[in-house]
């Protein structure tokens, strides 16, 4: 059975219906394509739903939680505060990754993403800036890593398959 996945988009415009959301969608079609069973996007807007939201999916025993958008420094961006608000245990480096990698494809302003990314109970949540390209960034980090930490998080002994 795949692990189970969610895409949660975050924008107060989307929510409200001013604007289609765009990130989303790539997020789940890359996230299916790595073998994941995924739901949503389900669009949240700014503020307390995005923690609602985060516990709701963990509730549900979401192997993987993917948020796009909130992570930015206005005003109204507080995904990274709802999702530590969350998680138990960060997971600094596949931030740090994600942000790096869209410096390296020429975004400076990637830089500028507070994105976090951590572990609540078995599922790992991450977040992820909320353009259309930090979401097509995002795909290559994510699958370099998301299995392995699946595995983890589900207890798999990787000494056994000469991982990790």
């Amino acid at each position: 059975m795949s692990p189970r996945a969610l895409v949660l988009s975050i924008s107060s415009r989307a929510a409200a219906g001013v604007y289609e959301d765009r990130t989303g969608p790539l997020l789940v079609e890359g996230l299916a394509a790595l073998g994941l069973a995924v739901d949503g996007p389900d669009v949240v807007p700014d503020g307390p739903q995005v923690e609602q939201a985060l516990r709701a999916a963990v509730d549900a025993a979401y192997s993987l939680v993917v948020t796009t958008g909130g992570t930015g420094i206005s005003p109204t961006d507080g995904t990274p505060e709802a999702t530590r608000a969350v998680i138990e245990r960060e997971v600094p480096g596949l931030a740090e990754a994600l942000r790096a990698a869209g410096v390296a494809k020429g975004v400076p302003t990637a830089m500028l993403s507070r994105g976090v990314a951590g572990v609540a109970g078995a599922t790992l949540v991450v977040n992820v800036a909320g353009s259309p390209g930090a979401c097509r960034d995002a795909l290559p980090v994510l699958g370099s890593v998301v299995p392995h930490a699946l595995d983890q998080l589900a207890g798999v002994d990787h000494r056994a398959g000469g991982g990790v």
